[in-house]
């Protein structure tokens, strides 16, 4: 039995649903220094910059900024380093093939713990271009709108 339950959400890429159409997301485990485990304990990361890559029938997750612990000594881990991806065999030859298909990317949406064990959401993504952003801002602010004035019309309703 896992002492923690449920899920706790230690850092999300945001930009990365701005910047890239998500097509499917994984959900998987990574191998991580005990440091490193006290430092996400502590609610502290960024993967704003990071992305996954497969290499050798391998997934690995680069560029995810975990800070060192600030009790830890010469244990410390290195913030930046390569990190690997926990997938099933099968998982990491769909993603490949996607990504060598052209135009993909692997992105890291999510770090959280679940059930006491850290994990990664990450996605297979297409960048979106210039234009696509704007559309995509302009249809929440509409949708935005539209909920406001509906709201604002079932208050006078009643």
């Amino acid at each position: 039995m896992p002492k923690e339950r449920g899920e706790k959400v230690i850092a999300t890429n945001r930009r990365a649903r701005h910047d890239y159409t998500i097509e499917k997301t994984y959900e998987a485990g990574l191998v991580l220094t005990g440091t490193e485990v006290k430092s996400l304990r502590q609610g502290r990361a960024n993967i704003n910059d990071g992305y996954a890559y497969i290499d050798g029938g391998e997934a690995f997750l680069d560029a995810v900024h975990i800070p060192e612990y600030a009790q830890g000594h010469w244990t410390n881990h290195a913030a930046k380093r390569t990190r690997k991806l926990l997938l099933h065999k099968d998982e990491i030859i769909k993603l490949s093939h996607e990504v060598s298909a052209g135009g993909y990317t692997l992105v890291p949406l999510k770090l959280y713990f679940s059930d006491g064990r850290a994990k990664v959401e990450i996605g297979v993504a297409k960048g979106k271009r210039e234009y696509e952003k704007r559309q995509t801002i302009r249809e929440r602010e509409d949708k935005r709108e539209a909920e406001r004035a509906m709201r604002t019309r079932n208050r006078l309703g009643e």
